[in-house]
């Protein structure tokens, strides 16, 4: 097939191809993941206003609570639901990362603790986490440098 022919072919192919409903495919997960940060900024509210911490402080208990409440409605088949709706808004967050962690876990417990769900929980976030440790280390090994320079 010619470079004319194929653009000939993917013309033709268009007509009967679904169209992409991109921009409320866009709201969608704009909204849903909205609303999963502003759950987010509730909770750590709520930590804040019930214990005698700071916003930085409530930082960490807000995100346990998120891990948490995504990795049970990941159990239960809402996370599921959430994310065919929603696509990408409901994986953009941190929970989003729990979801993964959480099925790949849930898909593999036949196999058992440590082959199963140990072996198999970090295939798709292992790579995340590798990516995310190693840019932390660049950006801090760039930071130690910048400020050595700075500071003699």
């Amino acid at each position: 097939m010619g470079s004319d022919e194929q653009k000939v072919y993917q013309k033709n192919i268009q007509i009967y191809q679904p169209k992409r409903p991109i921009k409320r495919n866009g709201l969608k997960a704009f909204l849903v993941g909205g609303m999963i940060c502003v759950c987010g900024q509730g909770l750590s509210q709520m930590y804040m206003t019930f214990l005698p911490i700071t916003q930085k402080e409530a930082m960490s208990p807000t995100l346990a609570t998120l891990i948490l409440l995504s990795a049970l409605a990941t159990g239960f088949g809402v996370y599921d639901k959430l994310g065919q709706f929603a696509g990408a808004g409901s994986l953009v967050p941190v929970t989003g990362f729990s979801n993964a962690m959480t099925s790949a876990a849930l898909e593999h417990r036949s196999e058992g603790f440590v082959f199963g769900i140990g072996a198999n929980m970090f295939k798709l976030t292992g790579a995340v986490i590798a990516f995310g440790v190693l840019s932390a280390y660049l950006v801090a090994l760039t930071r130690l440098l910048v400020q050595m320079i700075i500071q003699p």
